[in-house]
Formats: structure tokens, sequence, C-alpha cells
């Protein structure tokens, strides 16, 4: 609407002088209406276009000589609808008289009731006013012969000053057939101070905008000091106050209003530099303040450079005023606080935030993101993040019911958040570096994110250097292609120990030790379902120095030995546990089956192996693990010898798992009623029904 705005203007201007120049000739004459004609045909011949002088001219006398007008109306151009271009229905101006004599022109207040303009761009990209705007033809000039040039005297110049002007109750419509937009400026009014070349005057502008098919509309007042010099090429602009009222039922709360000041404003169009200062944009709770701001190539790429500062707000209310819900979040206080600072440059395609100081609650930002092409989605950034948790902005469901999520998987879970037409547009490439991070109530220190995204592939490599005493690295790549996104993830930790890391992630740890681990997985899907069933991959794990609390292996088998040989059961131990020097095993993944069939666990007095599959889709285990004793009392010479063995079916759900103790192989039928003794507490201690399902193995 740029160049719409200046054909507004200049047919404004034209017009005006049009009805000056009236004034200063035509109280020379005995009767202005016969002159029509003749005015007439002079714009026909200038422009093309038809001009009605509707009604009488009206002439006033000394001292101030002018005309009054009734409807004037200039014709459209050629292939444009019938309506005129330009109506006005009543026009008033006036020129002292005495001042013309030695060149000067006072006009006294002008006033345009009724202003109608047609502006138009049809399928073409021709707009009804092209033919204004054409450069005349400069016509040859003559070779003159400097020895004849005559010297030329220099004209006195003309000095021009309006005391005022008024548009009263225009209309402006604007209709471009290239994009299907039709935008009506009604309720247009304008008042002036005097005015004067390289005087301040002031102004002040209402009216009402509406846009088809929109279900809002704008109510915009604007007043400020106008500065202008007389080849018209610098302005400023002082005190400047503009205000958009947005009203209707798209509007949050039915009503916003977004304000403008603007301190000083300087524009020169021969430098093509603008200046700003004190610039204030605040829209409902949410203000942006610059200093100062500076423009260059103004008419040709317009690029603004200056700081920016954002005043603290809570992004949770201005949701709230924008008819927004958010989600419950496990922290009531979350998204109460956000400021920024940076220092922008931006042209009409680009953005580019440097020296970004962000404060989103207690979480510290600093950094830089250059926004290289809107349309492109082509953006680059590098922030810094002192600490950040993620828990906080998480839902209160999250935190009773926790399934296990490593980094990388977090990572595809905001990714996956993404509509896809986004992701495949993203064309991203940048670094995140945070001090501490915790999610899922897991913490991490010292986490680097590299993230690159180019035609619908988006890949990403994260490290965390403190995680639990040990490290973590890992990659992702999402491929937004096809109805479903194709995931790879490869992930790896080492020396991470187990028990603080299972106190924070369950609250509580029924296992510890330092584990190395990795997986190589692939998943189609956006939901965790589609994931799940779709998953496959391998992985691998060893387990150091362990212990599983709550489950004592050898004493179960003790227990069968004293059984055997008649002896006591050995007593109760509140701090039943299993140690284990190393614990290894690998794993395949077939659409969410995981099938172990090398799990194998030693000690100085155990041996384990075990085998089995976890569901991920139904969460159903089918496991058995077969343990075996070591003869402690063998010469250290002798090979290990076996003294008795234990086989454990374990079934049930992830969440709720079943185990099954077989020692039958321990005993003689000579001991079975003193193994009846040991079943019976068995149930007691493992849970019900497990009695006589052993009852019936020894039958």
């Amino acid at each position: 609407m740029g160049k719409p705005f200046k054909i507004i203007l200049s047919t404004i201007a034209a017009m005006i002088l049009l009805l000056i120049v009236l004034a200063c000739i035509l109280p020379f004459v005995i009767d202005p209406n016969d002159f029509k004609p003749e005015i007439a045909a002079a714009v026909k011949d200038k422009t093309g276009r038809e001009l009605v002088l509707g009604g009488e001219l009206k002439l006033s006398l000394f001292p101030w000589f002018g005309i009054s007008t009734e409807k004037i109306a200039l014709s459209n151009a050629p292939g444009f609808q019938d309506r005129p271009f330009a109506t006005i229905e009543e026009s008033n101006v006036t020129v002292l008289l005495l001042p013309l004599l030695s060149k000067k022109i006072e006009v006294s207040r002008i006033v345009l009731k009724g202003l109608i303009l047609n502006l138009a761009r049809n399928k073409q990209g021709i707009a009804n006013w092209d033919d204004l705007t054409t450069q005349p033809v400069v016509p040859a000039v003559a070779i003159v012969d400097k020895q004849d040039e005559q010297p030329i005297p220099t004209a006195t110049p003309v000095t021009f000053t309006i005391g005022g002007m008024a548009i009263e109750n225009a209309r402006i419509n604007w209709d471009d057939l290239t994009t299907e937009k039709h935008i009506e400026l009604k309720d247009l009014n304008l008042n002036t101070d005097k005015f004067t070349f390289d005087e301040p005057a002031g102004i002040a502008v209402s009216m009402t905008a509406l846009e088809a098919g929109s279900k809002s509309i704008q109510a915009i007042k604007l007043n400020t000091e106008l500065t202008v010099n007389e080849k018209l090429d610098t302005f400023a602009l002082r005190h400047s106050d503009l205000q958009v009222t947005s009203s209707g039922e798209n509007v949050p709360g039915k009503s916003l209003t977004t304000a403008l000041t603007i301190a000083d404003a300087a524009l020169d169009m021969n430098q093509q530099t603008a200046k700003i200062y004190g610039l204030q944009l605040k829209s409902g709770d949410v203000t942006l303040t610059t200093a100062e701001m500076t423009g260059t190539s103004i008419k040709d790429k317009p690029s603004f450079q200056g700081p920016v500062t954002v005043a603290p707000f809570s992004p949770a209310k201005v949701l709230q005023q924008l008819a927004i819900s958010l989600p419950a979040m496990q922290d009531a206080n979350a998204l109460s606080k956000l400021s920024a600072n940076f220092d922008l440059t931006a042209t009409a395609d680009s953005a580019d935030l440097q020296n970004l100081g962000l404060t989103l609650d207690d979480t510290q930002i600093k950094g830089a993101i250059n926004i290289k092409d809107f349309a492109q989605s082509i953006i680059s950034f590098n922030l810094d993040i002192d600490a950040l948790d993620v828990d906080r902005y998480l839902s209160p469901a999250d935190k009773s019911s926790k399934s296990i999520a490593s980094p990388a998987v977090l990572l595809a879970a905001g990714l996956s958040a993404l509509p896809v037409e986004t992701l495949r547009k993203l064309n991203a490439d940048g670094v995140v570096s945070l001090g501490k991070l915790k999610v899922k109530s897991l913490a991490m220190q010292d986490i680097h994110i590299n993230l690159s995204s180019k035609n619908g592939v988006v890949t990403t490599q994260q490290s965390v250097k403190q995680f639990y005493q040990g490290s973590y690295s890992g990659n992702l790549n999402m491929d937004t292609h096809g109805d479903k996104p194709g995931l790879a993830v490869t992930e790896k930790i080492d020396h991470v120990q187990i028990e603080p890391l299972l106190k924070d992630y369950k609250g509580e740890a029924k296992m510890s030790g330092i584990v190395d681990a990795s997986a190589q997985l692939q998943g189609q899907g956006r939901k965790a379902d589609e994931l799940k069933a779709s998953l496959n991959g391998q992985l691998s794990f060893l387990f150091k120095d362990g212990v599983i609390k709550g489950f004592n292996l050898q004493k179960i088998i003790d227990e069968g030995k004293a059984i055997i040989k008649g002896s006591a059961l050995p007593s109760d131990n509140k701090n039943d546990q299993t140690l284990f020097s190393e614990m290894s095993g690998t794993a395949t993944i077939t659409n969410g089956l995981i099938q172990n069939n090398d799990l194998a666990a030693k000690s100085s007095k155990l041996r384990v192996d075990g085998k089995g599959n976890v569901n991920l889709n139904s969460e159903a285990l089918d496991y058995k693990i077969d343990a075996k004793l070591l003869d402690s009392d063998a010469a250290s010479t002798e090979p290990e010898q076996v003294k008795g063995a234990v086989a454990i079916d374990i079934a049930g759900t992830l969440s709720n798992p079943t185990y099954t103790i077989n020692i039958a192989s321990l005993l003689t039928d000579k001991n079975k009623a003193k193994v009846e003794k040991l079943i019976d507490k068995l149930d007691k201690k493992i849970g019900p029904g497990l009695g006589n399902l052993l009852k019936g193995l020894l039958k």
C-alpha cells in the first residue's frame, strides 16, 4: 500500500492545487462558471481524464479571494470500473490578494468535504493511477553557442503558506485483483494547523479501516507535528501518536488497542536515510521501545537498525487476553515473566537480532538469531541458556506417569509437536548451549545441541558432559517427507550412576551401579503409539558393581538348600538385595518388540543368564532368568562347582511385573514336606497364588 498511499497524497494535492489556481485567477473574471469547459478541456488534455465540475463555482472577494465548489468528479482510467477515480462533494479555498503581488501565496484554510477516492489494480498488475504518474517525454534541446547565450535572470522564489486544511468524511476504496483484497477506509477526517515550508504543522487524522471478509474493524487515530522542506524531499515528525483499536468477533476480548508513539523522526529522501528517536510500541500488556532507530536505502531496499527493549510482561496473561487457552502446568507461576533486549537489523524480508538478552521466568537466554528470509524460513541462531526447568511447563499428568525418555526422544517429541508443513519449509542452522537442564526430573549439566534443517530433513547432535557422574551423546534424524515423519536415533551413555538417576526419575531406586549403554533406533509416526509399533533397532548395555534392591537371589537358593539339608532357614533381612560385579546384554527391536537372548550377570557367588522379550506396544513381559550358585568352599585351584540353581519366570507388564520362582530341581521326595513350609512362606512374601503354583510344579 506504499505506492497507493503516495497516490492518495498526490491526488489530494493535485485537487488542492487546482482549487488554489482557481482561487487566484477566477476572482478577476465576472462569472467563473463560464470557464468550466476550458478547465475540463485542460484536464482532459493533460491527463486524458474527464473532469466534471457539478453545481456552481462561487467566488469570494477582497481581502481573501477564493472559490467554493460543489461536486467535482475525475473519471477513472480506461479498463476499470465506471465509477469515478475521485469525487469531492464540496470544497472551499481562499487566497490573500496583496501577497500575490510579491510572489507570496497565502492560502486560508482549505476544506474538502465528501472526498471519495477509488484505487484499483487489475489482474495484470496495472493500477488505475499508472497513467497519471507516467513521466512526460522531455523535448530535445537545441545546442546553443555559448557566445550567443544570454544570462538568465534569477527568479524570485515563491513562498507558500496554508492557514490549515480540513478533509471531512472522506472514503478511500482499495481493490487489488492480484491478491483479491478489498480494503475500505471510511469516516476519514484530517485537520492541520497553519502550514509553511520548514515550519512544524500539527496534524490530526482519524479513520476506520475494513477489509472484505474480515470480522474485525480498525479505528485509527494519528496526531503529529510535520515539517516539510520546499523541495519536498525532507520530512520531520515530532510528538507522533498513533492508535489502532481493533474490534470484532475474532479480536481477543472483542477489542484490542495498539499504540505507537515517536518522540522525533526525520526522513531524507535524497540521502535515503531515516532517523527515529524515542519509539514506543504498546499492544495490550506488551511494550516495545527503542531509543534510536536508523534507516538506510529507504527508497531502494529499506533497512532499519537500532537497539530494542521489550519491557517485562506476563506471557500467560497476554495469551489469556488473546483468548488462547493454556494447558495446566506443574508450576502455576510458569510463563509469568518475559522480557528481552537486542540489537535489531531489519528489512522487509529479514530480521537479525544480535546481543540478545531474554528472560523467561527464572531462565536467562543470551545469543543471536538471524532470520535471513521470512518467506523461505532461513534461520540461524546461537543461544546460551543458563538454566531451564522444562518440568515447570509440562502437564501435571506428566509428573505422575513418566515414560522412559532420553534427550533424543525428548527432542523428537518437541519437533513432532510442530506442524509438518512448518518443518518441511524450515531452513535452519544453529547451536543451543545450556548450563543446566531439568526434564522429567532428570538433571543434566553442560548441554550442547546442534540443529540443522534443510529440504524437510531435521538433524541434531546433542551431548551432555555431566549426566549423573557420566556423560551422554546422541544424534537424531527426522525426515518429514511422506505421510508420517521418519525418525532415526543414535544414543550412548558412559559411566552413568544409575541409582541417583532412578531416584530423580522415579522417586526411588531399586538398583545401583555404573552403566554404559548404546542404542540405534528407527521408527515412523507423529504419535507415541505409532512410533512404538514401528520401532526397530539394536541396543546394548553393561552394568558394573551393581545392586538390585528388594530381591535376594542368593537367599532364595540358600533357603532351598537349607530345606534339602534339613537345617534352619536363613533369618529374614530387611535389606534384601542381590549384588553383581557385572551384568551385560544386547537386544534387537522389531516393530516394538524387544528381544534379548544374552543377559549375563555374575558375582563372586552367582552366575545369572537370561533371555526373553518386552512388547512396547502392550508393555507385556515374557522373560526367564537362570541363576546358579557357585561353590564358595572349593579350593581356589579347583574349578567352580555348581551346588544349586533356580529359574525365575518374569511376566505381567512393565508397570506391574510378576515373578514365578522354580526350585524343584533342588528337591527330593524326602524333603517335599519341608518344601511345603517354604512355599507357604514364599507365598506370603512374594504374592498370593504363588504357593499353589509352586505346589503344582512339585507334583
